[in-house]
């Protein structure tokens, strides 16, 4: 009888008492006076309203100041509507390469050792540390008339510099380390167990890519392409180097923003900025989304 109501008393689980510590924890940060908090959360609201807030509701305000007619004339101009084609084909240029950057370089640093890879992430981590000018004007000592592939490019007629190929370069460079960066974490901590059983199962490694490990990264690929994409759209020092400013041709949209501004046309200037904004707002959203999948991801499962 005695061996029957022990063993019909459910025992705590072994990680109780560490959920009991963590939740203590928790609850220790929380015992900071009531005006502290309010002194903190205030100053931290502040600041976004007066950085963040404001400044998208100027930029909105000016847009529509004249009008919603103004506005939509504005972004109807062909010299608009060929600023916006050329962004959107430069980040789908920019962000295809990245990924499939990514996606290798990723896998390379997470999945195998070897000499220099070290290196190679250093290399990943470059464009954060060269100004986005600098990279610009490196493509210029490249494929400039007095660069050092300049000549040869001229007797091919290939034209790099002021037209898509080198305003696409320069983005690339400037945006490669997003989808990597968001990957090579996110692999490290999911090991190599998956894709050896795959492997010892038979499935090629091809096979293993698309059914192991794509499925597993799904959200970090999209976390980084998210933020490649952002990036991409709204590079500004880079592409004013290369691009020539040639209007109708070589303008994103950046660069028409500052060019119709300082043209004295503000409501076109801020109906252009006003779509860059929409997409700070989106990609802001998209990103709370992503990380949220990313979180559950990795929140430890109860067995």
């Amino acid at each position: 009888m005695t061996m029957q109501i022990a063993d019909s008393v459910s025992l705590p689980a072994p990680d109780a008492k560490a959920r009991a510590h963590a939740a203590a924890a928790r609850d220790s940060l929380r015992t900071e006076p009531r005006a502290v908090r309010i002194t903190i959360i205030a100053l931290a609201m502040t600041f976004l309203t007066v950085f963040v807030v404001l400044p998208l509701v100027v930029v909105f305000a000016q847009a529509l100041s004249k009008g919603g007619i103004a506005y939509l004339t504005a972004l109807a101009e062909p010299e608009a509507l060929a600023a916006i084609r050329l962004t959107l084909l430069v980040a789908a240029i920019s962000v295809g390469l990245n990924l499939v950057f990514g996606l290798v370089a990723a896998w390379a640093i997470a999945k195998f050792d070897f000499k220099g890879k070290t290196f190679l992430i250093t290399l990943i981590d470059l464009p954060f540390s060269v100004s986005p000018v600098i990279s610009g004007l490196v493509f210029v000592l490249l494929f400039g008339a007095q660069g050092y592939f300049g000549s040869w490019l001229r007797e091919h007629d290939i034209q790099i510099l002021f037209a898509v190929p080198g305003i696409a370069l320069a983005t690339t460079f400037v945006t490669f380390p997003f989808v990597a960066r968001a990957l090579i974490p996110l692999m490290q901590e999911q090991g190599t167990q998956e894709e050896e059983a795959a492997i010892s199962l038979g499935a090629s490694g091809l096979q293993t890519f698309f059914r192991v490990t794509l499925p597993n990264i799904k959200w970090g690929v999209l976390y980084g392409v998210l933020l490649c994409n952002a990036r991409a759209m709204g590079e500004f020092g880079a592409v004013s180097v290369v691009s020539g400013h040639i209007r109708g041709e070589t303008n994103t949209m950046p660069l028409l923003v500052e060019i119709l501004y300082n043209e004295y046309q503000f409501v076109a200037a801020f109906a252009i900025a006003s779509l860059l904004a929409m997409l700070a707002l989106i990609t802001l959203i998209a990103k709370a989304v992503l990380e949220r999948h990313l979180n559950e991801g990795h929140e430890p499962r109860d067995h």
